[in-house]
């Protein structure tokens, strides 16, 4: 099943320019509404545990696109003493780039989950593939996600260099 809500007709086109990097985050953009309305049946108690990410030894992976758009426009944020997600807020409970989360994020429920019994694998697969064609037009030299904290590492050891 491929839902498409954008043009994705040149697919397979190369990326290089800022255009085509625009174009590539509207899709990731796209792709999260699609990863929302597949999980609006289900409710989260929002409690921020899995955001306790040296607690639950989980953390979200990322395709370089996700990475850009999460990161963009914002000041990075400092890495946790606590081992959380540097992108929760000074309480450690809410998220601060909730709208710009990663899939992962969207996607990944506690055992309190509430709502159907049978979450939709198929559509999160779905969604999965085309967010690693996108990253391939963008970083063809990437072939897999990398974890939230790599990313976060490399580039706050490039600010704290400049």
């Amino acid at each position: 099943m491929r839902t498409r809500d954008w043009d994705d007709e040149a697919d397979d086109a190369p990326l290089g320019g800022t255009r085509e990097r625009e174009r590539a985050l509207k899709e990731v953009r796209a792709v999260y509404r699609q990863a929302d309305a597949a999980y609006a049946p289900y409710s989260c108690p929002a409690s921020g545990e899995c955001c306790q990410l040296a607690v639950t030894k989980r953390q979200p992976w990322l395709w370089q696109p996700e990475w850009e758009l999460l990161s963009r426009g914002r000041p990075l944020p400092p890495p946790r003493a606590d081992g959380g997600c540097p992108y929760l807020d000074a309480t450690g409970l809410r998220c601060s780039v909730y709208a710009d989360r990663p899939f992962g994020c969207r996607t990944f429920f506690c055992q309190r989950i509430q709502g159907p019994s049978r979450q939709p694998a198929e559509t999160v697969a779905t969604l999965l593939e085309r967010l690693e064609r996108v990253s391939q037009r963008v970083a063809p030299s990437l072939k897999a996600p990398r974890p939230l904290l790599d990313w976060h590492a490399e580039a706050w050891r490039a600010a704290t260099k400049a």
